[in-house]
């Protein structure tokens, strides 16, 4: 069936304090998309995250991010009080986060919260750190001994702990054992806080779709807590990090830096851990975008060490087998294959065996020099089409960067005739194309160039910041976004 969504991330809600949460407004934008007649609200990765902020570099592939922890809704459940909350400087721009002001006062906040809590006494707390001590005990001791160590990687700590020698596991824990139930508490109340707006979005029809990266960061609990999926060397040190090759983008490709599978020892366990990590991914959402699906396909592996991405390789990743275990174990369930990039034809060939729809981006359309797989014409109907992801531009500013001659083709191609409001003709594009599903960005309804951009591959320091403002949203663009969705087939 045909249907659409909105692409926004939870961190990019006008909600208070700073960053977007699970909060009112979060309730809010699912009655708008309610309104819009949309059926999907898909958001970026919702694990908490380190230098850089990106979502697609977390501390753990299981945990969610403490900052999207509502702390109005900790008041009104007495944990907090509103001049607590008030005390503290989470930044004073509504329309960009700052993340550090962020990190310094949101903990103090939620720690304050946990001192009021007596948690432990909580059945329901102990119910939930038993059902998920499989990846919880892991990660929040993890958390305790990186905070006891500066926050420095789990690489640069003392040789016992580093290795997790059985005495220095118990030592660490009775040593910091309140922390430990610190980090615990910040799990349940993400949980029991994200759990309430999944359940409420999907009773008004709305679906979420969630990311999983193919890839965990170095510095996180799950290398930390099994070296043994990923090559390390005997002093756990990474053999060969994840990127991708030199391209038209870039001169010296993408260096990453994650660490890469072992995956002939994934295979040997039929992929126990990606089971426990995809399975966890369906408690979270409804359907799953799997981003770099190349990646299980054919991987770049680039030498530990090296400053750039010049001088990797490929190697053969796990292939159709990985999913044949997927769809044995867990069923049938709901995935977009990110298949973007420069495809092979075993990629090709991978993605149209699994039977998954990959995605097609209207702004890699209008290349003039050649024909491409990404103009609407060329789409099959098993396709989810966006006009740009959280890594492209908006479509405004997309267009103010573009040469004469691709202009002038995406004019022509999409009949504009008019610099307003030009956006919604690639939205119309979209909208009216085969592709069974249709996902939009937020900023492009709304309409922003430039400054309403999420992230800049390869880049660090200005991304993932974007906030829409508290009164962006209203009944005339709902009610315009429903007459385009309806017109389209998608309700």
């Amino acid at each position: 069936m045909r249907k659409s969504g909105i692409l926004l991330p939870v961190s990019s809600i006008p909600s208070k304090y700073g960053i977007g949460t699970f909060s009112k407004q979060a309730y809010e934008f699912i009655d708008f998309l309610e309104k819009a007649g949309q059926t999907y609200w898909q958001i970026l990765p919702l694990g908490p995250t380190g230098y850089g902020d990106s979502p697609y570099q977390s501390f753990s592939t299981f945990a969610g991010n403490p900052y999207y922890i509502d702390l109005v809704t900790l008041t009104e459940e007495g944990l907090l009080t509103k001049e607590d909350c008030d005390s503290y400087d989470f930044g004073d721009n509504a329309e960009y986060i700052d993340y550090e002001k962020v990190y310094l006062s949101r903990f103090k906040a939620l720690r304050t919260a946990f001192e009021n809590s007596h948690i432990e006494n909580d059945s329901k707390f102990q119910e939930f750190v038993r059902e998920n001590g499989y990846w919880l005990d892991d990660y929040a001791l993890y958390m305790a001994v990186k905070n006891s160590f500066g926050g420095v990687s789990w690489a640069e700590w003392d040789e016992d702990i580093k290795l997790r020698k059985n005495e220095a596991l118990i030592a660490y824990r009775e040593k910091y054992k309140t922390e430990i139930v610190f980090y615990q508490f910040q799990q349940y109340l993400f949980t029991k806080q994200w759990s309430a707006l999944k359940e409420y979005a999907n009773a008004k029809g709305i679906r979420i779709i969630g990311d999983i990266p193919i890839y965990v960061a170095f510095d996180s609990s799950d290398t930390w807590a099994n070296p043994q999926l990923f090559q390390l060397d005997d002093t756990l040190t990474p053999v060969a990090v994840a990127g991708c090759p030199p391209d038209s983008f870039s001169a010296t490709g993408q260096l990453w830096g994650n660490p890469l599978y072992r995956w002939e020892y994934h295979k040997e366990t039929d992929y126990a851990w990606w089971m426990k990590r995809i399975a966890y991914c369906y408690h979270l959402y409804d359907v799953v975008r799997i981003d770099h699906f190349r990646g299980f396909d054919e991987y770049y592996s680039i030498p530990y060490g090296d400053e750039t991405a010049e001088f990797g390789h490929w190697e053969t990743g796990p292939g159709y087998d990985i999913f044949r275990a997927m769809k044995e174990k867990l069923g049938e369930n709901a995935v977009i294959a990110e298949d973007l990039g420069f495809l092979t034809d075993s990629v090709l060939e991978l993605v149209k065996k699994t039977g998954y729809p990959g995605m097609k981006i209207l702004q890699f359309a209008f290349d003039s020099r050649e024909e491409s797989d990404y103009l609407p014409h060329n789409y099959n109907a098993n396709s989810v089409v966006y006009t740009g992801t959280h890594d492209n531009d908006t479509v405004l500013g997309w267009l103010a960067s573009l040469n004469k001659h691709d202009k002038e083709f995406a004019e022509r191609y999409l009949d504009i005739r008019s610099d307003t409001e030009i956006q919604w003709q690639f939205i119309r594009a979209a909208m009216a194309s085969v592709a069974d599903t249709c996902i939009i960005p937020m900023q492009d309804y709304l309409g922003l160039g430039a400054e309403g951009r999420i992230n800049i591959p390869s880049t660090l320091g200005n991304n993932w910041k974007w906030r829409m403002t508290a009164d962006a949203l209203d009944e005339t663009l709902a009610e315009r976004i429903r007459k385009m969705t309806r017109l389209y087939g998608r309700i």
